[in-house]
């Protein structure tokens, strides 16, 4: 018998949570500034499913791809 809850064998405790602590909201954008989810996204990660974590994650890493990075003052970066 197979307890898991995902036909692939991987719980969603697998999926890491793409927090990094820098917990501020940008009220502008609606989202944390520090790992790019929306309140909603991080109010649901304990209840989300496997399928939702990996969706949410796979958001957060487009989001990066095209939203300025910021620094500690919310400030744009630098460009390297």
């Amino acid at each position: 018998m197979n307890d898991s809850p995902d036909p692939s064998g991987v719980s969603p405790e697998d999926v890491t949570s793409p927090c990094i602590s820098v917990c501020a909201v940008d009220k502008t954008l609606g989202m944390c500034i520090g790992c790019l989810r929306t309140l909603k996204e991080i109010g649901a990660w304990r209840t989300m499913t496997l399928a939702e974590k990996k969706a949410t994650v796979e958001a957060c890493a487009q989001r990066a791809l095209t939203m300025p990075r910021r620094g500690k003052d919310w400030r744009p970066l630098p460009a390297t």
